[in-house]
C-alpha cells in the first residue's frame, strides 16, 4: 500500500481530535477481532466479523476498495508478514501467528493499528516472538518525541529486533496517518539515528515493527498483495498510531483496549 504524498501534515487540534475519536474506533474493532481469533474459525470468517463490529461502532473499513483492495481487514497467518487477504479456506490452528491489522474511516479520520495474537494462547516460541515484537513498538514510541528525528525511531526499533537476532523487514515501512491512510513520512524499522525529518508537535504517525525468525527476505504471492517470507519461517507484526505532543511523552491514539 502507497504513501500518499511527501507533505508532513502537521494536524490542527480540531484534525486531532478526528484522529483520537477514529483511533478509539480502531482499536476497539482490533480487541473485538483478537478475541475472536480462535482454532477453527476462518480468516473470512474473521473479516465478516470486522465489517458488522465496524458497522455497529459507525465506522467503516478504511482498507476496502483501497488500490482495489478486496476485503474489509488484512489477516496475515503464520509466514504472512503484511496484507493477507482473509481467504475461507485459511482456518485457524492452535498455535498459529496471526496478525491482524484494522484501518477504520470515522467522520473523515483515519485509525490505523495492528496486533499479532497466538491462536489458543499458543506454543512459547510464539508467544515470546509477539512480546519481543511489542518491545521493540515501545522502544519505537519511546523515541517519538518532538526534536527527535524519524530516525531515532527507526534506530530504537532496530536496536531491539538486532538483541534478539530477528529479521526485519525493509520493503515496507511505518508512515504519516490520520487524514489518510498513509502519509508523509515514512518511518523505516531500521537505519541510523539522528537522521530523517524532525518530529514535530501535531504529527501523527504509525510505527510499525514487522520481524521475521528468519531471514528479512520476502515475496508476494499471486494474489497480488499478501507479503510472506521468503524462506517460510514465521512473522510478527505490532502497530500502533501515535501523536507527537508538546509536552514530550507521545499520546496513543489506538490504545490497546485489552
Amino acid at each position: 500500500m502507497s504513501r500518499k504524498g511527501d507533505v508532513i501534515r502537521i494536524k490542527t487540534p480540531a484534525q486531532l481530535d478526528g484522529c483520537r475519536a477514529a483511533g478509539r474506533k480502531a482499536a476497539e474493532v482490533l480487541r473485538l477481532m483478537c478475541d475472536a481469533a480462535r482454532p477453527g474459525v476462518s480468516t473470512k470468517a474473521l473479516d465478516d466479523f470486522a465489517r458488522d463490529a465496524m458497522s455497529s461502532l459507525g465506522c467503516r473499513s478504511a482498507d476496502f476498495g483501497y488500490c482495489n483492495y478486496p476485503a474489509q481487514t488484512c489477516i496475515s497467518v503464520n509466514e504472512a508478514v503484511i496484507h493477507g487477504i482473509p481467504r475461507q479456506d485459511l482456518v485457524l490452528r492452535e498455535g498459529d501467528l496471526v496478525s491482524i491489522d484494522i484501518t477504520v474511516e470515522y467522520e473523515g479520520f483515519v485509525g490505523d493499528n495492528a496486533h499479532t495474537v497466538v491462536v489458543g494462547g499458543g506454543d512459547g516460541e510464539g508467544s515470546l516472538f509477539v512480546e519481543r515484537t511489542e518491545e521493540a513498538l515501545r522502544a519505537g514510541i519511546a523515541a517519538a518525541r518532538a526534536g527527535n528525528r524519524v530516525g531515532d525511531i527507526s534506530h530504537a526499533v532496530e536496536v531491539v529486533a538486532n538483541k534478539y537476532r530477528f529479521g526485519v523487514v525493509r520493503e515496507y515501512v511505518g508512515h504519516g496517518c490520520g487524514i489518510d491512510m498513509h502519509e508523509a513520512p515514512e518511518i523505516p524499522n531500521y537505519g541510523p539515528s539522528g537522521r530523517g525529518p524532525v518530529l514535530k508537535p501535531g504529527m501523527v504517525l504509525c510505527i510499525e515493527p514487522m520481524f521475521t525468525l528468519g531471514s528479512r527476505r520476502i515475496k508476494v504471492l499471486p494474489d497480488g498483495w499478501t507479503v510472506v517470507t521468503a524462506d517460510g519461517r514465521r512473522a510478527c507484526h505490532e502497530e500502533q498510531m501515535l501523536a507527537v505532543t508538546e509536552s514530550g511523552d507521545p499520546e496513543i491514539l489506538t490504545p490497546r483496549l485489552r
